[in-house]
């Protein structure tokens, strides 16, 4: 088997082969085989992205642009293919262009912020307009919609799930009005894995004349959604969620869409010309990367959509699938344990609660196993603040995962509720 690749003949991945290619997993936590369930929140990297970043580091490390020695050059065309290999793995065409950030946090705040930090004149968002955000997300996604609700007088709107962690069509439907200006929704709650019709209602919050946004963090790894296939103006993602490096990300958006944003970096690389009294700004994608651009990581994160193309993203997706199934099942049958969104079948990750056992103390002693998990909130406080009334534990499947972990995750499960009591 090649380095890049692991799957069978068949298209099902050869799950062992995979793990092979994850040098982080060969080792042992508390005497146990470490089981990584905890990929919601970050994904290992493969040895091909672990040795794109060292060739770049060892051989090509310069800073990019304007330079006209040998070195410069090669790293700025290696941050140039790592933009365009990212854009053909997202569906990006001529109409689109894919800015680097951080991750997902950052692209969101270069968005939600965008929209009015060049004034009234230049704004998208004014007084009484409305956005409306799902009560699906992760707290990047809101607390910067309540930010620049709060600076341009625009209203929040909370399209509410129910009592099941699902929204619906109609209530959005409700919502939308010519006031709105913006939609953003999740392609996949990472608090409950719930998967809500995205597509439809980006495409309502469209026809209503609203800029469209979708959090894609959780759906990276295993269920891409294509920008070209969809009503969304603006679509980001993280790095480290979908088998790349931390610190890396990106904006895919519409040219059209991504030119209403003021640039929130000023200074190097992002300015057409400076004087002392004005400066005029450079045109996408240059605009919004000003400052010296993470190009190991970029070229990182495109080895990962490599890697990610490689194994076949449906042998992925149908293998996460079938964690997940395995996990809600193995965990309902455990006296006390709640799992929220049972019906959530297309999600990676299982959360869940015990009765009268604290999150914490769960992960804690499956941690004692070798098995990790995340517990807490999972910056999604005012949605289990309505489901559960508190945190969570989270086990969140990859490519690498195996059905033996899962067992020992429903076997740990039940331990610890029992001895917990």
């Amino acid at each position: 088997m090649g380095e890049n690749f692991a799957a069978t003949s068949a298209g099902a991945l050869d799950v062992q082969a995979v793990r092979a290619l994850f040098p982080v997993l060969h080792q042992q936590v508390h005497g146990h085989p470490l089981a990584y369930l905890d990929n919601g929140a970050t994904t290992q990297m493969p040895l091909a992205v672990i040795d794109a970043m060292r060739t770049f580091e060892a051989h090509d490390r310069a800073n990019i642009h304007r330079g006209v020695h040998t070195l410069s050059q090669r790293a700025t065309d290696a941050f140039d293919g790592a933009r365009a290999v990212l854009k053909q793995f997202f569906g990006a065409g001529k109409a689109h262009e894919l800015v680097f950030t951080s991750g997902t946090t950052e692209a969101l705040n270069t968005i939600a912020n965008g929209l009015w930090a060049g004034g009234p004149q230049h704004a998208w968002l004014h007084e009484g307009d409305e956005i409306i955000v799902s009560g699906l997300e992760h707290h990047a996604n809101l607390v910067p919609w309540q930010h620049a609700a709060r600076h341009t007088g625009a209203r929040l709107l909370i399209l509410r799930a129910d009592d099941e962690g699902r929204v619906h069509e109609a209530d959005l439907q409700k919502l939308l009005s010519p006031r709105t200006k913006v939609f953003s929704i999740t392609a996949c709650a990472n608090a409950t894995g719930e998967r809500p019709p995205y597509e439809a209602m980006l495409a309502m919050a469209s026809q209503a004349g609203a800029l469209t946004v979708l959090d894609a963090a959780q759906a990276t790894s295993h269920a891409v959604p294509r920008i070209d296939q969809i009503a969304c103006d603006f679509m980001v993602f993280s790095g480290h969620k979908m088998y790349g490096p931390m610190g890396t990300g990106a904006i895919v958006g519409k040219r059209t869409a991504l030119q209403q944003l003021y640039p929130l970096r000023l200074g190097g690389d992002m300015v057409d010309w400076v004087s002392y009294d004005s400066a005029g700004f450079a045109p996408l994608p240059a605009r919004l990367e000003g400052g010296t651009p993470n190009v190991g990581g970029a070229v990182g994160l495109a080895a990962a959509a490599q890697f990610i193309t490689a194994q076949g993203l449906a042998a992925i997706d149908a293998h996460v699938h079938a964690l997940r199934a395995h996990a809600v099942a193995g965990l309902q049958a455990v006296e006390g344990v709640r799992v929220l969104a049972p019906h959530a079948t297309q999600a990676a990750l299982v959360s869940f609660v015990a009765a009268d056992v604290h999150p914490h103390d769960v992960g804690t002693l499956l941690d004692e196993r070798g098995i990790a998990v995340r517990t807490g909130h999972h910056c999604a406080q005012p949605l289990l603040d309505q489901l559960v009334q508190g945190p969570t534990t989270r086990a969140s499947f990859a490519i690498y995962n195996t059905h033996d972990e899962v067992d020992r995750l429903i076997e740990a499960v039940a331990y610890a509720v029992k001895a917990l009591r």
